[in-house]
């Protein structure tokens, strides 16, 4: 059972050619805590983007260029999506009706833009990072956005429907224990770095669910609850948040 669900968080969190049937997607929607197991995945493949040997923006570049490669452009679009909510006026059916609309809003591009800015900024503090202390803050980040994705499954109430609602609808919040169980070991591999990995890595998994936490309260007032869209945007904004806690926290200590 985990290894299809495994295979299927793979298939829907990236662009890797694994993951794509019915048995493994349907193992993934039951399975929360595949989420931040796939996360230590694509946080490896990520790793080596900001330790290359190249000039810091160079860095910066890089990891961009390895997020968008690595796990494609779903979790942008929903955050495209969400940036267009946020900034249209009216109820929450209104709201909806935005996101679901394929035109591209200045809502949308502030979003993207912000993130994509935050993503390289992100890359060109690591850089700055011993080689260790980099690579376990971009795995801790990459495993903190999919346990913030997996928070909201198991925390949030569907808002209508459709792609989000298959997913939690098939958990509470007595399943979230699991995904943090399994992310965990992303702060222990802080040690790793020493000291300060560990405050780093810790700050990057507390700041992801921080962000799960805020997006559930936001979307519940403002959407209705939490469809696709809002679970893609979640991933991109606790990745973007855990990057810059876990490279702050680590400037500090």
């Amino acid at each position: 059972m985990i290894g299809a669900a495994f295979r299927g968080a793979l298939g829907f969190l990236t662009r890797l050619p694994v993951g794509h049937g019915e048995r493994a997607f349907d193992a993934f929607r039951a399975t929360p805590a595949a989420f931040p197991l796939a996360g230590y995945l694509v946080g490896l493949l990520l790793a080596p983007a900001v330790v290359l040997p190249v000039p810091a923006p160079t860095v910066a570049f890089s990891l961009v260029v390895g997020v968008v490669l690595v796990t494609g452009v779903n979790h942008a679009d929903g955050l495209a999506d969400l940036g267009d909510a946020a900034v249209v006026h009216g109820d929450a059916e209104r709201r909806r009706e935005v996101m679901a609309d394929t035109t591209v809003g200045v809502g949308a591009l502030l979003a993207l833009g912000v993130d994509l800015v935050g993503i390289a900024l992100a890359g060109l503090a690591l850089a700055a990072l011993p080689v260790a202390g980099a690579v376990v803050v971009v795995l801790a980040s990459e495993v903190g956005a999919k346990l913030a994705m997996a928070t909201l499954i198991c925390r949030g109430t569907p808002s209508h429907e459709g792609f989000g609602s298959s997913f939690l609808n098939e958990a509470d919040g007595r399943d979230l224990w699991l995904p943090v169980v399994v992310a965990l070991p992303a702060v222990a591999l802080g040690r790793l770095a020493g000291g300060s990995g560990l405050v780093a890595t810790g700050s990057a998994l507390i700041g992801a669910v921080a962000v799960a936490l805020a997006v559930e309260r936001w979307t519940a007032v403002t959407l209705g609850g939490v469809g696709g869209d809002v679970l893609g945007a979640t991933n991109d904004l606790a990745r973007l948040a855990a990057l810059h806690l876990g490279v702050i926290a680590w400037t500090l200590w």
